[in-house]
């Protein structure tokens, strides 16, 4: 009978520290997924969009969702990743503020047995078996469509001073190497000044304020994001310049603040890159966790904005 008693006893003291866990642990018989995400931080209003995306995505599917904001600081995430992995998640799946210095915190998600998708942003490493997929944009894609906008809507020679994103980080790379193979073809239009704001609209303006200073006659303005860009406008208004007609700004996003700005006439044009993709994510972690084969690279489609597009795009834009 004290057997009996004990056993039982064991028995509602787990179930007890189970409940105050919260939410039910990875493997406890509940049959929901759980995803470990760990976000870049909160640099914009794209990445406010993308983490309100996976969130509800994650509420929808059923997903439990352990979510860590790096505040733009690799080692955040990489401690993060760790977490995770002690935590035994089903899923790994994090946003990474730099290409480069992954690869030992993924090989010790591999080789305890937790698949990794990468969202939005690569990694680079030799080895691509320290991650099942990679869900996201075609950043080259994105600054090819601003360059080729450019090249198309000028004549004559043209400055350009050029906001980059956060050193080092995948989109800041691949935009900076699209739109200069696209302006290539164009010698007489010039990148003149080129500098990180990363990817926050306080480090455009201010990036702007120094170039209005030490560049006198700038033409155009490319913004690695639609954040960046508007800290500049707001630079060029305080210069006493009119954004869109004395300095033209091209951005990539298309976020409901620039999407404004383009409509307004104080944004000349507008890359998408599309920040909803939580649905595609959940799919995806159920897939891999399942062991099913899924495609090494998914690509969102998104689309290019001028005037006129954003004007009717406004009402019904979701971020």
């Amino acid at each position: 009978m004290l057997k009996k008693i004990a056993t039982a006893a064991g028995v509602l003291l787990l179930s007890a520290l189970a409940a105050c866990g919260g939410q039910a642990p990875a493997g406890s018989g509940t049959g929901a997924l759980t995803l470990g995400f760990a976000q870049v931080g909160a640099e914009s209003g794209w990445r406010t969009a993308n983490t309100k995306s996976i969130q509800e995505a994650a509420q929808a599917a059923g997903v439990v969702l352990k979510f860590s904001d790096a505040q733009q600081k690799q080692e955040n995430q990489i401690k993060a990743i760790r977490s995770y992995i002690q935590q035994k998640v089903d899923v790994i799946a994090f946003s990474p503020v730099v290409e480069t210095g992954w690869d030992t915190v993924l090989l010790e998600a591999k080789r305890a047995g937790i698949p990794v998708i990468l969202t939005d942003r690569a990694v680079d490493s030799e080895d691509t078996s320290l991650y099942r997929t990679f869900l996201g944009s075609d950043f080259v894609e994105e600054g090819r469509k601003a360059g080729a906008w450019l090249v198309a809507n000028s004549t004559g020679p043209v400055s350009v001073v050029e906001l980059q994103g956060t050193t080092g980080a995948a989109p800041a790379i691949d935009r900076k190497k699209g739109f200069e193979e696209k302006i290539a073809a164009r010698p007489d239009i010039k990148v003149v000044a080129s500098q990180t704001g990363d990817f926050t609209r306080s480090g455009g303006k201010q990036v702007m304020e120094a170039m209005l200073k030490s560049t006198p006659d700038i033409d155009v303005v490319y913004a690695h994001n639609d954040d960046m860009g508007l800290g500049a406008i707001e630079a060029v208004k305080a210069a006493g310049k009119v954004p869109g007609r004395d300095i033209r700004v091209i951005t990539v996003d298309g976020v409901r603040d620039g999407m404004q700005a383009l409509a307004n006439g104080e944004i000349d044009f507008i890359v998408e890159c599309n920040p909803l993709l939580g649905k595609q994510l959940m799919d995806l972690a159920k897939k891999v966790k399942a062991g099913e084969s899924v495609p090494q690279r998914v690509v969102t489609e998104e689309t290019t904005f001028t005037r006129e597009q954003a004007k009717a795009a406004l009402p019904s834009r979701q971020y």
